[in-house]
């Protein structure tokens, strides 16, 4: 059983950086692919990016290309959401989630298992 918990959130204004992190405990961290999805009120739940378990491949939402930065470090367990030129519309809760798949994977019934999140909010 793998447990997920995210840390880094908060209030930032529009054009500020935030650095997420998540840390894994129980299973291998570096077998499984990790992602970061977000929830803003009243939408689904979305892909952001992921990352597999070698850190080799990533994939980002287009909306995030440029500005967001997804990284792993394997020895602390821990995979890293870098945020830059934060927009309003980025405002959401922002979840971390882990799946057995060795490709980074969009749609979230493919994970296997996920954080609390975290709270990030942009104000204009």
């Amino acid at each position: 059983q793998v447990q997920l918990a995210e840390t880094g959130g908060g209030l930032v204004q529009a054009g500020g950086s935030l650095r997420l992190s998540c840390t894994a405990s129980g299973g291998t961290f570096s077998s499984y692919t990790m992602a970061w999805f977000r929830r803003a009120p009243g939408k689904d739940r979305e892909f952001v990016a992921g990352i597999t378990g070698n850190g080799a491949s990533t994939y980002y939402r287009d909306s995030v290309k440029g500005r967001f930065t997804i990284s792993r470090d394997n020895a602390k367990n821990t995979v890293y959401l870098e945020m830059n030129s934060l927009k309003p519309e980025d405002t959401a809760v922002y979840i971390c989630a882990a799946t057995t798949y060795t490709i980074v994977v969009i749609p979230t019934p493919l994970y296997d298992y996920w954080g609390q999140g975290t709270q990030v909010t942009v104000s204009s």
